[in-house]
């Protein structure tokens, strides 16, 4: 009989720590492609201040740059070689078409498209990674928000961050470690 109680109290604890564990954030970042479905690109008037504005980016996104790179690539440089378009010295060069980069750090991450005046006619973009408190207390842009020029003709925010498969996962797990004590307290 002891063996008995002292396996249904393990079982009881293991289960236990897999449910807390289920509520530990996990870092799923998100993928953006940059300029939604025009992608990185001077042709269409793309408004890459705009798009940027309507997403909450996090460390651990990803951001795409789609473009053919027999026209286009993507530099990313320091704030005042972003001010003034200046191309020079990047700090890392894309030239790939379908580049993914990973944010890792909070803060402003600069990009241009270093083909002379494609930077000068818009083709630059400021990635601004809030911490994690800022961003709760940050409200979100919204179409209304915004004035009525641009509300019209802006492009609908990418998906932000991938909530539904992780609740989708930790309910899943959830039945399962009820299973599992269900199991371990009938036998």
């Amino acid at each position: 009989m002891g063996f008995v109680v002292e396996k249904r109290i393990g079982s009881v604890l293991v289960s236990l720590v897999m449910l807390m564990m289920l509520w530990v954030p996990v870092s799923m970042g998100a993928v953006y492609k940059v300029g939604d479905a025009a992608g990185w690109t001077t042709i269409g008037n793309v408004d890459y201040k705009l798009w940027s504005a309507t997403k909450t980016f996090q460390v651990g996104d990803v951001i795409v740059f789609s473009y053919n790179p027999q026209f286009h690539n993507v530099m990313q440089v320091t704030h005042p070689m972003y001010q003034t378009c200046n191309a020079s010295s990047p700090i890392a060069t894309h030239t790939t078409g379908n580049d993914s980069i990973t944010i890792k750090t909070h803060g402003h991450h600069f990009f241009l498209c270093g083909v002379p005046g494609h930077c000068q006619s818009g083709q630059k973009l400021d990635i601004n990674v809030l911490r994690a408190a800022d961003v709760s207390s940050t409200p979100t842009h919204s179409p209304a928000a915004l004035p009525p020029s641009t509300a019209s003709t802006a492009p609908a925010p990418s998906p932000s961050h991938a909530a539904a498969p992780l609740l989708a996962n930790q309910i899943v797990a959830l039945f399962s470690v009820l299973a599992t004590l269900i199991l371990y307290t009938t036998n």
